[in-house]
């Protein structure tokens, strides 16, 4: 997924210069719905997926388990950047959202210094789960801080029927 106006191609000094490392720049979240670009995040957490293990012990083998994954879990995925215009889209998606509960689909795209993606995670059926802006207090002087949560069934490329196994897996 293209992720509209954040891309650009990269310099030829910049791959010479960094290479293929990806040193965090910001964040860029958009969402299948092209009317809600939801702009540049400079903190995303929760790009996790665990998977907690099962144990089987057959009758022959009973010194010997066999290890096998279980279903993967996704953590909330957590973004946060500086109160921006780019807020006030977010707070019409959340309208949206609120009004019509559909999960959507996106992607988070991690952005180098040059505008270029350099890895992107596509979300699945995902909607948010909280939003909250930090506490205004002219006398502190502190940049208003804005936190959105998102809960999303993965963005592993492992979507299969368990009847239809054998056409999904290399080599079969």
């Amino acid at each position: 997924m293209q992720l509209g106006k954040a891309v650009r191609s990269a310099s030829k000094w910049g791959d010479w210069a960094f290479g293929s490392v990806s040193m965090a720049f910001n964040f860029t979240v958009a969402i299948d719905q092209y009317d809600y670009e939801l702009g540049d995040w400079a903190s995303v957490s929760g790009l996790n997926v665990t998977w907690q293990t099962t144990e089987y012990f057959s009758g022959d083998t009973w010194n010997h388990p066999l290890l096998l994954p279980g279903v993967p879990k996704y953590q909330k995925i957590k973004l946060s950047r500086a109160a921006c215009p780019d807020s006030q889209v977010v707070q019409q998606w959340l309208t949206e959202t609120s009004l019509r509960n559909e999960p959507l689909s996106g992607a988070v795209a991690l952005v180098n210094s040059f505008g270029v993606q350099t890895v992107t995670w596509e979300l699945r059926e995902f909607f948010p789960a909280a939003w909250g802006i930090g506490e205004f207090n002219a006398g502190q002087g502190k940049v208003a801080l804005e936190t959105l949560e998102l809960v999303h069934t993965g963005f592993l490329d492992d979507d299969f029927s368990p009847g239809d196994l054998d056409s999904q897996l290399p080599g079969f």
